[in-house]
Parts: C-alpha cells; structure tokens; sequence
C-alpha cells in the first residue's frame, strides 16, 4: 500500500462538513495512461461526485498530450485538444459529475513574434474553454530533492520577451498563471509590476519548500515568505490560490505517515499559510485550489474540502463564496 493509492485514502473518511456550499475546483490536471501520473476522466469523475457540492472545474496544464509530430510551438495545442475532448467524454459518460468550464493552457511566451498564433490554436481547441497560460518559473535550486523539480529558465520573470507575452495575454483577455517556489515569489512579484494590465494568479502560495536543505524549516521559510505575500497582494491585478501544500515537495510528510491526515491535522500543519494569505489578498481575491491528483498524494479530496470549509467557518457567507466559488468565477470568466 502507497501513498495515494486509494486504499491507503480509505483509511480516513469524513463526511462532507457541508455538502451545500457550491465549489468551483479552479485547479486540477488530467493525464492519459501513458502519463507520468494516470488521472483520467473516470478518476477526476470518482472525486467530484465524492459528496461536496462541485459545480465545475478549471484544467491547468500538466504537459499532458503533447503533439510530436507538430511544430515545436504549436506542440502544447494537443493538451488542449486532449482536454476538451475528456470534458465532452466527461459529460457524455458521468452526467452527474460537474463540467470542466475553463482550460489554462500552455505556451511559451518568451516566443512573442508567434505567441498569437498559439493562443488562437488554443482557443480554436478548446471548445470555448480557453482562460489563460501557465508558462511557470518554477527552477528548484535542489532539483534532486524534488519529486517534482522545476527546471525552467534562470531569470525568467526578468526577460523582457517574456514580460511582453504576459502582457500579450493582458491585452487578449487571458490570465497568467505561475507555479514556483517560495525563493521566486521576489521574482514573481517582479513580473507582475511588468505585466501590470494582466490578472497574475499566485499558484500553491508559492510553493513553500519543505525538503532537501529546507527540510524542518516551515518556521523561518514563513518569515520571509509572509512578506513576499504582503507585497505581491498590494498588487491589485494579483490573485491567489490556497491550496497545493500537501504536495510532498512542501515537506509536510503526509505522504510518508501510515494514514493520510484527517481535515482537523490539516488545519493544524497548515492553517497559517491560509490564513495569512486571506488576510493579505482578502477572500475576493483569494479561491481554494485541490491541485488534484497531485496532492492526492498526501490526503482525499473530501478531507481537503472538509478543511477549507472548517477554515472558512467564521467568514461571513460573502467571502465564503468568494473563497469557494466566486473569485474563481470571476478571474477565469467562467459565466462567460
């Protein structure tokens, strides 16, 4: 029995805290079996209906997909395809499960001279679905200690090319999502003072390390990071994502224990993270995020559900409706 495996999730089971409140999933991914972690339509359908009340989701790109037989830049295109077709078969064969409503893309976006051309593929792939692109800057200075290590460009954020296709994306009327770790929420907060007419979503609240030379550091990592958010949220074209910290790279070692957390050991490891990120972004500008499968890893998606909604207890309805449902119907135009 592994961490993940859904034997070992059983072995802690919670009722939903309320199966009322309607939730927007604005961060999920999807692979195909031949994938580096299989999470297929049946898969995303089994956690949706689990008892929370879903009302749809947004697919962020996972490199799942890909087209090697197309041009380079035009290759992620196929991810789109493979998304859009699994909404239709999600549809088609899970009627109770919830729609995926948004698609958040791939593309380079240093690639300027050719970036409307892919963003135009995207949207023609899409069925409509089409929000936004993450092209992270994600680089892990320990890339061995990582399960899953960031190797993008050194000093990505600071290229003009790439500050000029966020901006790109500004003027379409598409988002920008980054995913990095927490000594790059400097250079993220760089890159949204370059891109200031974007909507930059903050994904995993900068990913916070917890392995390699950062292991047992979660308090003087908080420190430092509990400033990079202050500073990013006084940007107000800026927006986050709560969730994403029980992935193993965090640190929290969920995925090594015998069971997977309860809701209430959650809050416990973590509750701080969320609530300061409230506090600095406020709940309009703040969505709660699964970053299913790959938190999966360290806990169900009930018992994550469970927890936010025990965070938000004493919010007043408003901003428990931001928190779950319309800051990500808003900033992913998903009434669209």
């Amino acid at each position: 029995m592994h961490a993940g495996d859904q034997a070992w999730l059983d072995r802690v089971n919670e009722d939903p805290v309320d199966a009322d409140q309607p939730i927007v999933d604005p961060h999920h991914h999807l692979w195909p079996p031949e994938g580096p972690l299989f999470y297929g339509v049946d898969e995303l359908a089994a956690d949706l209906v689990g008892g929370h009340r879903i009302v749809g989701t947004v697919f962020i790109e996972c490199g799942a997909g890909y087209h090697a037989d197309r041009p380079a830049h035009l290759s992620s295109v196929g991810e789109t395809e493979f998304v859009a077709a699994s909404a239709d078969e999600l549809a088609r064969r899970h009627v109770d499960a919830p729609p995926i409503l948004g698609i958040v893309a791939s593309a380079d976006l240093t690639d300027v001279d050719r970036l409307d051309e892919v963003l135009d593929a995207h949207t023609e792939a899409s069925g409509g679905r089409f929000r936004g692109v993450r092209d992270a800057l994600a680089r892990s200075e320990e890339p061995e200690a990582h399960r899953i290590p960031g190797i993008n460009a050194e000093g990505k954020a600071h290229d003009p090319a790439f500050q000029a296709g966020v901006r790109r994306l500004g003027e379409r009327g598409l988002t920008y999502d980054s995913w990095h770790f927490h000594y790059q929420n400097r250079d993220f907060l760089e890159l949204a003072r370059a891109a200031s007419e974007t909507t930059m979503v903050l994904d995993h609240f900068g990913t916070p390390v917890g392995v390699g030379s950062y292991a047992g550091r979660h308090d003087e990592i908080f420190e430092t990071w509990r400033d990079d958010i202050s500073a990013i949220a006084a940007m107000p074209h800026t927006v986050a994502k709560l969730g994403g910290l029980a992935m193993p790279d965090n640190g929290f070692g969920f995925d090594a224990a015998e069971s997977p957390p309860t809701s209430d050991e959650l809050l416990d490891a973590q509750r701080r993270w969320y609530e300061h990120t409230i506090e600095a972004f406020g709940p309009e500008r703040c969505m709660f995020e699964s970053n299913f499968p790959v938190d999966r890893f360290s806990l169900s998606y009930t018992v994550y559900w469970n927890a936010m909604q025990k965070l938000a207890a004493q919010c007043s309805a408003p901003e428990r409706d931001d928190l779950f449902r319309g800051t990500a119907t808003r900033v992913y135009s998903l009434d669209d």
